[in-house]
């Protein structure tokens, strides 16, 4: 049987093989409408993507649900804690960040295969470090990797910004695969050393190192932010990485455009 995807990314070490494949068609079934989105989908270049896990004796932590299928000796154990004080942290964090508030964890020797989507995949690989990534972009990593909450410092400028008060954090050593709303290629990376950034939008994605975040007016003075045309911008101080998607807002503005308008009902 031949295989429909390729793959086209991965990484792997001694405990586990992360891999991102790439349908390249997808034959459809009866039904036309689905055809007709098909037809489409792959006119625009739209791909359906899959992480494929390979646990060597090791342990994955994954979204809640993100699975598909998976052969092999391998266990699954819930790592929301345990009694109602468990369940409660878990469900706090889960209306923080936009994710589960139940991450199962996976052990043992086997295959694992989660839940295909038109999304995209960034790997990254964490050396005993933290980074802080956008609320719902945690997709799963290694178990060495520790996952958490992380709350804004500055409360203002975390409501007015846009980011809200919750982040997610990543901290230790591993691999840690995100789920990111447009293509790898189209990210931008600053590496930041005693420096400063700053983005007119809602468009940063994730921060690694000892940077601090602030939202700040562009100008010292209010009459001068008006008359500059920009008014608050996200603000990212210190040194270590920032990671942007500059195409994002586009792909938003182009949606809201193509949405339909909602019809109201006559009475």
């Amino acid at each position: 049987m031949s295989e429909a995807y390729k793959v086209i990314n991965f990484v792997e070490n001694q405990n586990i093989k992360i891999e991102i494949l790439e349908y390249q068609n997808l034959g459809g079934n009866d039904n036309f409408s689905v055809a007709e989105r098909l037809y489409f989908a792959q006119q625009s270049n739209i791909k359906l993507r899959q992480v494929r896990i390979t646990l060597k004796n090791s342990s994955l932590t994954a979204e809640s649900g993100a699975l598909q299928f998976m052969k092999g000796n391998i266990t699954l154990r819930s790592l929301g804690g345990t009694g109602a004080k468990g369940f409660l942290k878990g469900l706090a964090s889960n209306v923080l960040t936009n994710e589960s508030a139940i991450k199962p964890q996976y052990q043992g020797s086997g295959v694992i295969y989660l839940e295909p989507s038109f999304k995209h995949y960034l790997i990254v690989e964490l050396n005993n470090e933290e980074m802080i990534a956008d609320k719902g972009l945690f997709y799963c990593c290694e178990s060495t990797v520790s996952v958490s909450v992380q709350a804004m410092k500055n409360i203002s400028s975390a409501i007015v910004g846009g980011e809200g008060l919750f982040q997610t954090k990543v901290s230790g050593s591993g691999y840690c695969v995100f789920e990111i709303p447009v293509p790898e290629e189209e990210l931008v990376e600053f590496e930041m050393q005693n420096e400063m950034v700053q983005v007119d939008g809602n468009f940063t994605l994730f921060r690694v190192g000892n940077i601090d975040f602030t939202v700040e007016k562009s100008t010292k003075s209010i009459f001068g932010s008006v008359a500059s045309g920009e008014g608050l911008l996200q603000t990212f101080r210190g040194s270590g990485k920032v990671i942007i998607a500059p195409t994002l807002p586009v792909y938003e503005k182009l949606a809201s455009v193509l949405s339909p308008a909602p019809t109201s009902k006559k009475s």
